[in-house]
């Protein structure tokens, strides 16, 4: 999908907003504090029921009212909003009707951000790789958000067998549940990672031609892929039961990025890390569209942090094989000139106070 006109009222700073985008590539300019981070993250929350930027929702409120409100209409037509209060009150709606779930909103769109926290792929530890792993699943393995759910009420129940000491006939029903689902989620995420792997590379030459061949993934189920889950939990049984909770299984799983089978962030320059997970976003966007037909948005703040002008150059060439929608903020125009089409096929627009204008009206 793409975003042809987006409404927000009271979110963050900025001001009541009513503006409609290029399908394609849409540029947002403003000094610091001036309201073009919010404007993505008033996107990023229509498709994730959350910031990229805080956890605390009443931050995301206007401080002169009680709820903000962000709606979109898309390339088919399609009305999509949402509207939380500082009470955590969903109300969400689509083409008018109201009665949905944030995970009915996400199948609808799906949206990817690249902000100078993303670095936290590489030191933020397994759980943020996880997450990463796990949006591109929930997007292009349909039977992968039904195995999670079932998977993680299993998980509940089988840590709360090990806290409080309950064995027997009850653990080990749990115990198979655990296995048997830990499998199919491994099989899954296996087939997936396998798949991204070969689209980052296509990606990897356009944006690191010189590193491309020696920049690998490699995944980890979240147990030795030498043995069966049942071995390795009866070989840590007593383990667990003192630590008192699963410490083996598809909860676990975690990807790697390597160079020449060194972690990736221990060669890389800051420049090249940030080109390698625009690398990484894209392909998983692309895996997106080639599953649903439905082309993925892409955030990008601050594309200046990081990346010198060959490095943009390079990204230039990247955006015009891209099938998705772009949204890409800057301090200044001479910070995106290196990527701005000639064809002038774009949006600009100017955010200061809150207030956004359009720079082609």
């Amino acid at each position: 999908m793409s975003i042809q006109t987006l409404t927000t009222s009271n979110f963050r700073n900025l001001n009541y907003a009513n503006v409609k985008f290029n399908e394609k590539l849409n540029f947002i300019v403003g000094d610091n504090g001036s309201g073009k981070s919010s404007l993505l993250e008033s996107i990023f929350f229509l498709g994730h029921g959350k910031s990229f930027r805080t956890s605390k929702i009443e931050n995301l409120i206007n401080a002169e009212s009680d709820h903000f409100v962000v709606s979109v209409k898309d390339d088919q037509n399609h009305q999509l909003g949402i509207q939380r209060d500082k009470q955590a009150n969903f109300d969400i709606k689509i083409n008018g009707d109201s009665k949905f779930r944030l995970s009915d909103l996400a199948k609808h769109i799906a949206v990817q951000v690249i902000t100078p926290e993303t670095f936290k792929l590489f030191f933020g530890g397994p759980k943020e790789r996880r997450r990463f792993i796990d949006l591109g699943l929930f997007h292009v393995e349909h039977q992968f958000s039904d195995l999670w759910r079932d998977f993680r009420k299993v998980l509940m129940q089988r840590n709360a067998c090990l806290k409080n000491k309950i064995f027997g006939q009850q653990f080990d029903f749990w115990n198979d549940s655990f296995c048997q689902l830990s499998n199919q989620i491994a099989l899954v995420r296996a087939g997936y990672v396998k798949e991204l792997s070969a689209e980052l590379d296509t990606w990897l030459e356009i944006l690191l031609p010189e590193l491309a061949s020696k920049i690998d993934l490699s995944y980890s189920q979240g147990w030795s892929n030498k043995k069966q889950l049942s071995q390795v939990l009866m070989e840590n049984s007593e383990r667990e039961r003192i630590y008192g909770h699963s410490m083996f299984g598809a909860h676990k799983f975690d990807v790697k990025f390597n160079f020449n089978k060194l972690n990736i962030e221990q060669i890389l320059s800051r420049g090249q890390q940030k080109l390698f997970l625009i690398a990484l976003t894209i392909a998983q966007s692309n895996l997106i569209f080639k599953s649903q037909n439905v082309a993925p948005i892409i955030l990008v703040d601050d594309i200046g942090a990081e990346l010198d002008e060959s490095s943009r150059q390079a990204l230039a060439n990247a955006i015009s094989n891209i099938n998705c929608q772009l949204f890409i903020t800057a301090i200044d125009e001479i910070a995106l000139a290196p990527i701005m089409p000639n064809t002038k096929d774009y949006k600009m627009f100017h955010v200061e106070h809150g207030v956004i204008t359009s720079k082609d009206e």
